[in-house]
């Protein structure tokens, strides 16, 4: 593969860091798949959630959890768009999403991170990673409230608030309620599309380092406190976290995607006709950090993101 830009998705193409780049990308998918669709509400959504991520939205302050940020989410919807092509192209018309259902799961991939951001009212946490524990089910109660507003029906927005639920930990999958499988599916498919999003990042091992870990300290991930006082340490760095993501990756991403997910990530595959560009991006990550790891020489790690802040994104 020739040289990734450091801002740009896996096929190289497309800003990461742009809003409006990754909007256009996205509504071309959309459109390509549903040539009579309006795409008046996804325009909607990505406007809203650039105001939510970048201080603007009413009630809310900037996103300042900087993995978890605008790059991050706007990888994971290009990255869910591409899943759902790839199935809707694959697939007789009876067995297909269709454009209501694919438009939901393009919708809540933009905003299965929104449990992040922090109300101008909360004054009791200093950071939105202090909500790591349960931004999940933040994330669906933000949707509860601002999905009616734009004309979706209950019966979308529950679904909304319980397929989100694939991106996290909160609560088991068996235990995520959804009658249509085609339902499951999508939230099969947004599982997928955070992994795959987040582990394809060109600077996917620089974020776990700089930004990951002080936000695993911040929602007490990296060392869990007991109530009878004792701690335990999960990641006692910067460092240990990177030496234990082999691991994550063959214990936990892995076992998502082939098994708890059914391996929907073939069909970001299918989406470019055969090419595996997002698991070659992740090995050529994990091949890195082996480097790293091997040399035990983390100053390796120089790629430095092209915007100072997400809220700069355009």
């Amino acid at each position: 593969m020739r040289y990734r830009l450091t801002q740009n998705d896996v096929s190289n193409k497309i800003n990461v860091e742009s809003v409006d780049a990754v909007n256009a990308a996205v509504c071309r998918i959309y459109l390509g798949l549903y040539p009579t669709a309006s795409i008046n509400l996804l325009d909607q959504v990505f406007a809203d959630f650039k105001r939510l991520f970048g201080g603007k939205f009413p009630g809310y302050l900037a996103c300042d959890t900087r993995f978890h940020d605008m790059r991050h989410t706007l990888d994971v919807t290009l990255a869910m768009a591409r899943l759902i092509d790839g199935y809707e192209r694959n697939h007789i018309e009876s067995e297909r999403l269709g454009e209501e259902r694919a438009l939901l799961g393009l919708i809540v991939a933009l905003l299965h991170d929104a449990g992040y951001i922090r109300k101008k009212s909360d004054t009791g946490h200093k950071n939105g990673a202090e909500f790591t524990l349960t931004h999940v089910s933040r994330s669906a109660q933000f949707m509860e409230q601002y999905l009616p507003g734009l004309g979706l029906p209950p019966d979308s927005v529950t679904v909304a608030g319980q397929i989100v639920h694939f991106t996290g930990f909160e609560i088991a999958l068996s235990r995520i309620q959804l009658d249509d499988p085609k339902d499951r599916l999508l939230g099969f498919m947004l599982g997928s599309a955070d992994l795959l999003g987040q582990m394809s990042d060109r600077l996917y091992l620089e974020k776990c380092r700089d930004y990951l870990y002080p936000e695993f300290v911040l929602g007490g991930v990296a060392r869990v406190r007991h109530d009878d006082g004792s701690e335990h340490v999960n990641y006692s760095s910067p460092e240990d976290l990177l030496s234990k993501t082999p691991v994550f990756h063959e214990k936990v991403a892995q076992h998502r995607l082939h098994r708890e997910f059914h391996g929907v990530e073939k069909f970001a595959q299918a989406h470019f006709d055969g090419l595996d560009l997002y698991g070659e991006a992740i090995r050529l990550n994990l091949d890195h950090l082996d480097q790293i790891l091997e040399q035990d020489d983390f100053d390796l790690l120089r790629r430095q993101s092209c915007t100072l802040s997400s809220a700069a994104a355009t």
